[in-house]
C-alpha cells in the first residue's frame, strides 16, 4: 500500500534548535539500535517509522553497527527510505555514525581517518543515500590524535556526504576540545549524543555546561534507561522484555528490589502529573534547555503514541522537581 503520511504531523510536535545552528530537531527522535537488525519483521519496521513521521518524529538515528548483525538496521533502513519515504528525503534528518568493530584488521575500528570514510562510504551504499544529515564519531578514541578524528569529520561535511557532524560518547572537556578543533577548521560541531535519563545523570556532571558554552546540541540515548524507566517491571518481568531476552544491555540484575522501589514511587508522582512514567522520565531529561531531543527505541507503534504524548506535559513544578531528587536519593543509582 502506498504510504500517505499524516498532513498534521508538524501540528502536535516541539521543536529545539541544535545548538547555535540552524538545525531544529523534534522533541522526540527514533533510534534504530534494536529493532531493525536481519531478525526483526520488515513490516513492523514499516510501521514503526510510518507512525513515526506521522507523528512529526522525523529523525531516525542509526550506526554502521547497529543490527544485529553489524550494519543490518542501515540496509533495512535503506529498503524502506526507497519503498516509503523516497519522496521525502528533504522532510527528514538521518543520522548515522562509525566508531566501534565493523571489520576485521586494524582499519575497522576507532577513529582514524581511514576507518571513518570507509565506514561511512559502506553506511551510505547500505542506505541507498548519496548523503547523510548528521554523521558522528561514536566513541572517544585513546590511540588516535583527536586532530586527526576532527579532521575526518571535517573532509566529511566538505565532500558532502554529510550536512553536519557530531561526536558520542565525549566526556566534557574531551567534548570541548573536539568542538574548539572542529571550530577553528570552519565545520562547527553539531550535536553530542550522550546516555542520559534519571539513572544516568554523568551529563549533568559538567558535559551540558559545556555543550551551552560551545552552542553544540545534546540528544540524549536511553532516556529510559534501556526500558527501566517505564511501568513494564512494576509486577514482573514480561516474557516479552529485553530482561527476559537475555539482553547484554539490560539483565535481571539491573532490577535490583531497591531500583523496583524507586521505580515505583516514580510511577506515582507521574500518575499524579496525569502521565505513564516513561512520559515522564522523557519530560524530565528535556527539562534542561540544553536537551535538544531524547533518542527513544521501539517495538511497537503504541510505545511512539506515548512517547509524542509528552509534548502535554513537559513542565515540572519546583515541588516536582524537589520529589523526583528525593526519590532519586540524589546519586542517580550509577
Amino acid at each position: 500500500m502506498v504510504y500517505h503520511p499524516n498532513p498534521g504531523r508538524y501540528e502536535t510536535m516541539r521543536w529545539r534548535r541544535c545548538g547555535r545552528s540552524g538545525l531544529q530537531l523534534p522533541l522526540v527522535s527514533l533510534g534504530l539500535w534494536h529493532n531493525f537488525g536481519e531478525n526483526s519483521q520488515p513490516e513492523n519496521c514499516r510501521r514503526l517509522l510510518r507512525r513515526a513521521f506521522d507523528l512529526g518524529i522525523t529523525h531516525f538515528d542509526l550506526a554502521n553497527n547497529y543490527g544485529p548483525p553489524p550494519g543490518s538496521a542501515e540496509t533495512q533502513f535503506g529498503a524502506l527510505l526507497r519503498s516509503d519515504f523516497a519522496a521525502l528525503r528533504d522532510e527528514l534528518v538521518i543520522s548515522t555514525k562509525a566508531g566501534y568493530t565493523m571489520w576485521p584488521g586494524p582499519y575497522g575500528d576507532w577513529g582514524s581517518r581511514k576507518y571513518l570514510i570507509s565506514s561511512l562510504n559502506q553506511s551510505l551504499k547500505r542506505m541507498g543515500l548519496d548523503y547523510v544529515d548528521i554523521f558522528y564519531h561514536h566513541r572517544p578514541d585513546p590511540n588516535t590524535p583527536l586532530e586527526e578524528t576532527m579532521g575526518a569529520l571535517d573532509s566529511i561535511v566538505r565532500q558532502g556526504k554529510a550536512l553536519y557532524v557530531g561526536i558520542s560518547n565525549y566526556p566534557a572537556e574531551l567534548a570541548r576540545n573536539a568542538s574548539q578543533i572542529l571550530r577553528k577548521m570552519g565545520t562547527p560541531c553539531l550535536i553530542h549524543q550522550p546516555r542520559y535519563s534519571m539513572f544516568e545523570r554523568t551529563p549533568e556532571q559538567g558535559l551540558l555546561d559545556v555543550l551551552g558554552e560551545e552552542g553544540v546540541g545534546c540528544i540524549a540515548f536511553s532516556p529510559l534507561a534501556g526500558g527501566l524507566l517505564t511501568d513494564r517491571y512494576l509486577n514482573g518481568i514480561p516474557a516479552d522484555s529485553r530482561i527476559a531476552s537475555a539482553s547484554r544491555f539490560l539483565t535481571p540484575d539491573n532490577l535490583t528490589p531497591e531500583k523496583l522501589a524507586i521505580i515505583g514511587q516514580l510511577n506515582d508522582l507521574a500518575l499524579r502529573r496525569g502521565q505513564k512514567l516513561a512520559q515522564m522520565a522523557l519530560a524530565w531529561v528535556l527539562r534542561n534547555e540544553n536537551v535538544t531531543s531524547v533518542l527513544i527505541g521501539a517495538s511497537k507503534t503504541s510505545q511512539l503514541d506515548d512517547a509524542a504524548g509528552i509534548m502535554n506535559n513537559l513542565i515540572f513544578s519546583e515541588e516536582e522537581k524537589a520529589e523526583i531528587e528525593t526519590i532519586l536519593g540524589g546519586n542517580s543509582l550509577k
